[in-house]
């Protein structure tokens, strides 16, 4: 996929093998017949840069975060792939703190509620040993600071603890009654928190030479997440995507309108630079649904369509970028068109793949990859549950045709995943002359209800025919031959961007699988 040719005549000689997924872990399991709450439903998931941390948001505003463990003793396993030192175990990741990112709201002068919901997570630039990350509901960006602090604590002062009466001794795991040696600077050996109460009675004559407290740090760390600014009033309408800058300087926050530039360190203004709201709002025809920013030309960025097109701008153009400089949009087939057309057409997520040389979208039905160098169509469409097409009148009348799935590609650009219902989700292979399409479920057995697919004629990415690749599909039930459950929906994942590790919501649960 990344261009270079001997390496590309290999790749289309000697398709990549299909990858065999297994569980990894799992956070918040659910128990047989628990109930659910929905301030618990996981929202976003985001890997960091180096895939050593992993952020989830959910609908109770809490951003959760996880830190990996098993690379941590060997150094970095780049270092270890470079010196040929074989690693057996798979990625793990522990729990490492959790905060309330966004609270709930009411607008007064709209008479409007704003959900604490958290839609996007994105990972800032680390600095000086401290995590930084974005998150946002419907209409705040907040920027996040989470460090290792010492805890400092407050050595008493030169009191015995048998003069002070009544309320004055205050119960602290840190209390002792033996003596304390007290150190010439004012500090003392032993660290405690006795504070004398009102009712403290002084010695006859005073104390002789009174020692203020001395505030010292222990070994004991804390993990502290604080908000470092706050971006606000800035959209009218709700945000649905945010995107960092390469520059690590800027982000672009985006709603069903508009698209926003910010700088990190100024919250207090933003500048508009992608507006698409008629003068009369009768002459709508399409929303933004997503954007992101190109992962290293930091003057160009792309956002999708409620009509299903892409649009690729340059910020070098203007300062308004009404024009974009490439459209990428697949022509409607003659005679397919239908009243449910233009609803599954809209895109709800794109990605640019790490290189930045393809975007892979996806729609309700498929994902499409598009390669930012051929606008009239994309390089290969991936039905990702061409089984439900019968059943789109029901999908419509319990509004599940507005699910918004996410997607992702793998960190080598090989290979494409995405969501779908019964909390399933599917892995194909996009390289070339790969056949690649695996159905896996969000449970501690992925391949549990796996069906096997049968393989195809190899097709070359580069090929200008579309490669069009389907599961199995059967009218009735889904891909693995079970009856549909469209509460368990499986909107948001992500991939690990160096290793084959997806990470997936399952309603409050957080899977985590490796190959």
């Amino acid at each position: 996929m990344n261009g270079g040719g001997d390496e590309g005549a290999a790749a289309s000689a000697v398709p990549l093998p299909a990858l065999e997924w297994k569980f990894s872990q799992v956070f918040g399991e659910r128990t047989a017949g628990e109930e659910v709450q929905e301030v618990d439903i996981i929202s976003a998931i985001e890997f960091d840069k180096s895939g050593d941390h992993l952020a989830t948001g959910d609908r109770g505003g809490r951003v959760v975060l996880f830190e990996r463990t098993d690379v941590r003793d060997h150094g970095s396993r780049r270092d270890l792939e470079r010196l040929d030192y074989s690693i057996g175990r798979h990625p793990e990741f522990r729990y490492k703190t959790e905060f309330q990112s966004h609270e709930p709201e009411f607008d007064y002068l709209k008479s409007l509620e704003i959900e604490e919901k958290i839609n996007k997570i994105r990972w800032c630039q680390t600095a000086n040993g401290a995590l930084f990350l974005l998150s946002t509901n419907d209409k705040t960006i907040k920027y996040w600071k989470v460090q290792e602090k010492k805890v400092k604590k407050v050595c008493e002062m030169n009191l015995d603890p048998s003069q002070i009466a009544g309320n004055g001794n205050i119960a602290s795991s840190s209390i002792s009654n033996s003596p304390r040696k007290h150190l010439p600077n004012g500090g003392c050996s032993e660290r405690s928190n006795n504070y004398p109460g009102n009712d403290f009675l002084f010695p006859p004559g005073g104390i002789p030479s009174l020692r203020l407290p001395v505030v010292v740090s222990s070994q004991e760390t804390n993990l502290v997440a604080r908000c470092r600014r706050i971006y606000a009033h800035a959209h009218d309408y709700h945000i649905n995507s945010i995107s960092n800058n390469s520059d690590g300087e800027t982000f672009i926050s985006a709603d069903d309108l508009r698209i926003n530039l910010w700088n990190l360190e100024i919250s207090s203004q933003s500048f508009n630079i992608v507006d698409v709201k008629p003068a009369n709002m009768e002459d709508l025809t399409e929303v933004i649904t997503s954007a992101e920013f190109h992962p290293t030309h930091c003057n160009m960025l792309a956002y999708s369509s409620s009509k299903g097109s892409i649009r690729l701008i340059d910020l070098r153009q203007s300062a308004l970028c009404d024009t974009h400089s490439k459209l990428f949009e697949e022509q409607e087939a003659p005679g397919s068109r239908s009243f449910f057309t233009e609803i599954i057409a809209s895109i709800s997520d794109i990605k640019f793949s790490k290189d930045g040389r393809h975007i892979l979208s996806r729609d309700y039905m498929t994902l499409k990859l598009w390669d930012i160098n051929m606008d009239s169509a994309p390089v290969a469409t991936f039905q990702v549950h061409e089984y439900l097409r019968p059943k789109l009148c029901d999908l419509y009348e319990n509004d599940s045709i507005f699910d918004k799935f996410e997607c992702c590609l793998s960190g080598d650009g090989l290979r494409v995943a995405t969501g779908s219902y019964s909390n399933l989700f599917r892995v194909f292979g996009c390289a070339s002359g790969s056949n690649e399409a695996t159905t896996l479920e969000a449970s501690k057995n992925p391949m549990r209800r796996q069906v096997q697919t049968p393989p195809r004629p190899a097709r070359s990415l580069s090929s200008l025919t579309r490669v069009v690749r389907r599961g199995a599909e059967s009218p009735g039930v889904d891909a693995n031959g079970n009856a549909f459950d469209f509460t368990m929906k499986l909107l948001h994942l992500a991939w690990h961007p160096t290793e084959n590790s997806i990470a997936c919501a399952a309603a409050n649960s957080l899977y985590m699988y490796y190959a």
